[in-house]
C-alpha cells in the first residue's frame, strides 16, 4: 500500500549493485540455504522483478549501461579490459544519470567497485576500488587520491556510504553503493568463513552437461570450474578422483559465494537502519541489482557471458515507501537499460534521447502500459580491436578479453516469454541456437535444425532484425 501522505520532495536515490550475484541468491527468490533478510526487506516493502535481464553479461559493459541507459555499442564499453593499448571508455557525448542529477541539484557520490576505465564523473564524492580491487585491506581512489583502508571491502564500502549519508545535509542525494562481492575469488569476511560448513548444496540439473547439441558451449572448456578454479583453492585434496574434485570445488565455490553475499546483506542492514533512524527511508528510492548473472555450477561452469538464463538474469528490487506499492512481484520483461530512465523519472529530470530504456515507474505503480516489451535483445561483443584485426597469431595474447579467459565468442539474440534464439557470429562463422523455454528451461536441446519449427525461427529472426534496428546495432 502507498503511504497516506505522498511526499512532495524529490526522492533520494540509493542505487545498490553487487558483482556477479545470481538471481537465486536471495531468500525472497526461494533460496532455502542462503538467508538474506535485508535484501528480502526491500522486496517485502517494494517490488521485485522476476524477469530482469542484462543486455551484455559482463561487468564493465553492464555498469556503463546502468549509468547511461543504453547498449554497449552506443556507450562504447564492450569489454572489461584494456586491449592492445586501446582503452574502452564511455563515449563522452553520452550523459550518465549521476551527471544529470548533479546538474539538477542532487548531492552525488559513488563508493565501492567502479570497474570502468573512466574516472568517476558527475560525483561530488567518489571513493572507488581501482580495477577489480581486493577484499582485504584494499586500496581505494578517493576523489583521485589513492589510499589504503584496513578491513574487508564490503564493510569498508558500507562505512564510506554511511559517511557520505551523514554529511549530505538537506539536499536530495544520489548514492551509488557498489560492492565487489561476491566476485571471484569469492572471498568471504572472516566472520562468515565457517557458514554452511555442514550443509550440502544441491547440484544443478545441468551439473554434468555434455553440451550434446551446443557446439560452442562444448568448446568453452575453460569456463568449467573443475578446469579453471582448482588453482584458487590450495586446500583441494590432491588424491581426489575427477568426479570428487568437481564436487568438492562446486561445494566450496558456491558456499564462498553465499558467504560473500551474506556480508552484503549484513551491511545492507546497516544502511537500511541508518535510513530508518534518520527519517530518510520514506523519501528514498532504493534500487538493488547486480551487474550480471552468473553460472554457479550450471552447465558445469562458473562466470557469465553466454546468453543462457543463469548469466542473463539479474536480481532487481526497488523500494520507495512514498512512491509506489509494496510486496509486489512483477513479471514484465525489464532490462538494465531501464535503470537510468527510471531514476531520472522519479527525480523529475527528463531522460536524454540517448537513453534506450524505458522508465519502470508505471510498472512499479501497478499501471503497466499496453505496449510494454514482450521480447528482449542481448548483444555480447568480442573486443572491438579483435573484430577489426583478425590476426590469428594474436589469439594467445593474454590481454585479449575475447580469447582469454573463457573463450566466449560474440553473439546476440532475442528472448521472448517462450523462445530464445541466439546468433553466434564472427571469424567468418555463423551458428544458431533455438530453445523452447517452456519445455526446456535448462536450455539443453538446440532446436534450430528442427524443420517443424521453421516458422518460429523465421519469426524470431525477423523480430531480432527489428530489435537490432530499434537499438541501432549495426555491427
Amino acid at each position: 500500500m502507498l503511504s497516506a501522505c505522498a511526499s512532495k520532495r524529490r526522492p533520494n536515490i540509493l542505487f545498490i549493485m553487487t558483482d556477479d550475484q545470481t538471481v537465486n541468491e536471495m531468500s525472497c527468490a526461494g533460496n532455502r540455504i542462503l538467508k538474506t533478510p535485508n535484501i528480502d526487506r526491500i522486496a517485502d516493502e517494494g517490488v521485485r522483478f522476476s524477469n530482469a535481464f542484462v543486455t551484455n553479461s559482463l561487468c564493465a559493459p553492464s555498469r556503463a549501461t546502468a549509468l547511461t541507459g543504453c547498449y554497449s555499442h552506443i556507450h562504447g564499453v564492450k569489454g572489461n579490459s584494456e586491449m592492445k593499448g586501446q582503452v574502452e571508455k564511455i563515449n563522452p557525448a553520452i550523459p550518465t544519470y549521476p551527471q544529470l542529477l548533479q546538474k539538477a541539484g542532487y548531492k552525488t557520490a559513488v563508493v565501492g567497485k567502479w570497474h570502468l576505465q573512466d574516472d568517476p564523473k558527475g560525483f561530488d564524492y567518489s571513493c572507488v576500488l581501482p580495477g577489480q580491487g581486493v577484499y582485504d585491506d584494499p586500496e581505494f581512489i578517493e576523489n583521485g587520491v589513492r589510499r589504503k583502508i584496513a578491513g574487508y571491502a564490503t564493510d569498508i564500502t558500507t562505512d564510506l556510504a554511511l559517511g557520505f549519508l551523514a554529511k549530505v545535509g538537506k539536499d536530495p542525494f544520489c548514492l551509488l553503493y557498489q560492492h565487489k562481492a561476491p566476485h571471484r575469488p569469492f572471498k568471504p569476511a572472516a566472520r562468515h568463513q565457517a557458514m554452511f560448513e555442514k550443509v550440502e548444496i544441491p547440484y544443478p540439473d545441468t551439473f554434468n552437461d555434455e553440451y550434446a547439441t551446443r557446439r560452442l558451449a562444448k568448446e568453452a572448456e575453460d569456463m568449467r570450474f573443475d578446469v579453471s578454479l582448482a588453482g584458487d583453492y590450495k586446500d583441494l585434496p590432491a588424491n581426489f578422483s575427477p568426479e570428487n574434485k568437481k564436487k568438492w570445488l562446486f561445494q566450496r565455490m558456491v558456499k564462498d559465494h553465499y558467504r560473500a553475499v551474506l556480508g552484503v546483506d549484513e551491511n545492507l542492514g546497516r544502511v537500511l537502519k541508518y535510513l530508518d533512524d534518520s527519517g530518510l527511508a520514506k523519501d528514498t528510492l532504493i534500487l538493488y541489482t547486480s551487474d550480471n548473472g552468473y553460472f554457479l555450477g550450471e552447465h558445469g561452469w562458473y562466470d557469465k557471458r553466454f546468453m543462457y538464463e543463469p548469466s542473463l538474469r539479474v536480481p532487481l528490487l526497488m523500494r520507495y515507501p512514498n512512491g509506489f506499492r509494496s510486496g509486489a512481484l512483477d513479471d514484465h520483461m525489464v532490462l538494465n537499460i531501464d535503470i537510468a530512465p527510471t531514476i531520472l523519472d522519479f527525480a523529475g529530470v527528463p531522460a536524454p534521447a540517448t537513453m534506450q530504456g524505458r522508465s519502470l515507474r508505471p510498472l512499479l505503480e501497478g499501471n503497466p502500459p499496453n505496449d510494454w516489451r514482450t521480447s528482449i535483445y542481448y548483444s555480447y561483443h568480442e573486443n572491438s580491436w579483435a573484430l577489426a584485426n583478425k590476426d590469428k597469431d594474436a589469439r594467445s595474447d593474454p590481454s585479449f578479453e575475447f580469447f582469454t579467459p573463457h573463450r566466449v565468442g560474440p553473439h546476440r539474440g532475442i528472448r521472448t516469454s517462450r523462445h530464445k534464439l541466439i546468433e553466434y557470429y564472427g571469424e567468418d562463422m555463423t551458428y544458431w541456437e533455438l530453445f523452447d523455454l517452456e519445455s526446456d528451461a535448462n536450455e539443453l536441446k538446440n532446436l534450430y535444425e528442427n524443420p517443424t519449427l521453421s516458422p518460429v525461427t523465421y519469426r524470431l529472426k525477423q523480430e531480432l532484425s527489428a530489435l537490432r534496428a530499434e537499438y541501432k546495432d549495426n555491427g
